[in-house]
């Protein structure tokens, strides 16, 4: 006999319905603490698997790193037997992990209170990124629940180690624990975006490490020594001249994001300017450290860039530069962060995916958002609860 038919309209009634447990869930996820570092997530974790646990949902967990486990589980759906066509695979994938919480004096409400006030609920990691995991394990739930009426397999994974570069999370589970059935043919992750946008890429990073040294002096002495500061503070110079250079964006994509639509809403969601950030590479300058005393010129100076590369610029074009650069100097040497350096992750705007995502963004809001890329973590959106049930 085949399944009672299972509609949108149906599985929009049982979301509203839950929407007390929906909201209990991210609460206990804030209170759980999981900063990185030290990144220590067991606690969020156990969270999430007994939420699984409690709707008869099996999971397991991988933990390369004992402190810093990640948590899987796949469903199969039951009409896929007999419609191999649409035997395709989805993945869930959220971060458990979070930013540490800094000077808990200086919060309005306590960092891990999960207290709601005026709609909004409050703590560190709400944003980044408990709320779009808590989506995820959610919609995991529901299509596990209704899972005879699909087609095709979903995967959840709630990872660890995102804030620390993903060794011991999704890198992991991709690379390095032999087991393709954590790739899929399209995966959703649901990092803040706005309700009018949908992220289908994110730019790429590499993180260097400088270091520049030059003859140390007495501080009264600068004629014999420039310093290593003030030599470093001359590269970073040259060094920001990467944000003015075209290096070969992807053509497709950069035409795209010059549409006036979609410039105008990168600059309202990511401030003013975001949607020039998108074409060129961008330069931060984040620490910098030299001297031993005021009076003396320095002979070291360490500093460390984070540079987001566009879509579709490699790599090797951007050390390029900065070998050039070190070309004019001397003293100037740099090691780059392996775990923490990423090629640019995207998919075509129109893809199949996104325009589902669209269509149900409109007919739940009446609005249809906007494809954008990201300067930082590639997102999802709220409403992909609903595209996998098309």
């Amino acid at each position: 006999m085949s399944p009672t038919p299972f509609g949108k309209e149906d599985l929009l009634a049982l979301i509203e319905a839950d929407a007390d447990k929906h909201l209990s869930l991210l609460q206990t996820l804030i209170r759980a603490p999981s900063p990185t570092p030290p990144g220590d997530t067991v606690e969020a974790i156990n969270v999430v698997r007994e939420y699984l646990k409690l709707r008869g949902i099996p999971s397991e967990l991988i933990a390369p790193k004992p402190s810093s486990p990640n948590l899987v589980s796949i469903l199969h759906g039951g009409t896929s037997a007999r419609d191999q066509s649409s035997d395709r695979s989805l993945v869930l994938n959220g971060h458990i992990d979070q930013f540490p919480v800094g000077d808990a004096e200086r919060w309005q409400k306590h960092p891990y209170s999960g207290d709601v006030e005026c709609g909004f609920v409050h703590g560190r990691s709400g944003v980044d990124m408990k709320a779009g995991t808590a989506a995820s394990i959610i919609a995991f739930s529901y299509l596990y629940q209704l899972r005879p009426h699909i087609s095709g397999r979903c995967t959840l994974e709630v990872v660890s180690d995102e804030e620390a570069g993903g060794r011991w999370g999704t890198k992991y589970l991709l690379e390095d624990d032999g087991a393709d059935q954590w790739k899929g043919d399209f995966v959703l992750i649901g990092e803040p975006s706005g309700l009018d946008s949908i992220r289908f890429g994110e730019k790429g990073t590499l993180r260097l490490d400088f270091e520049v040294t030059a003859p140390a002096a007495h501080g009264a002495y600068t004629h014999r020594s420039e310093g290593a500061i003030r030599k470093a503070a001359r590269f970073i110079e040259r060094l920001v001249t990467l944000e003015k250079l075209d290096l070969g964006m992807d053509e497709s994509i950069k035409n795209y994001m010059q549409q006036p639509d979609v410039r105008k809403l990168a600059d309202e969601i990511m401030w003013t300017g975001a949607s020039n950030a998108m074409l060129f590479p961008t330069v931060n300058i984040g620490t910098i450290e030299g001297g031993t005393s005021i009076n003396m010129v320095p002979s070291e100076c360490t500093f460390a860039a984070d540079i987001r590369i566009p879509i579709g610029v490699k790599t090797e074009a951007v050390c390029e530069h900065v070998d050039g650069i070190i070309g004019e100097f001397q003293g100037v040497t740099y090691a780059i962060r392996e775990n923490h350096s990423h090629s640019a992750a995207y998919s075509d705007p129109k893809h199949e995916a996104v325009t589902l995502l669209q269509n149900n963004a409109r007919a739940v809001r009446g609005r249809t958002p906007l494809a954008i890329c990201s300067p930082d973590h590639i997102s999802g959106k709220t409403f992909w609860v609903l595209c996998s049930l098309v």
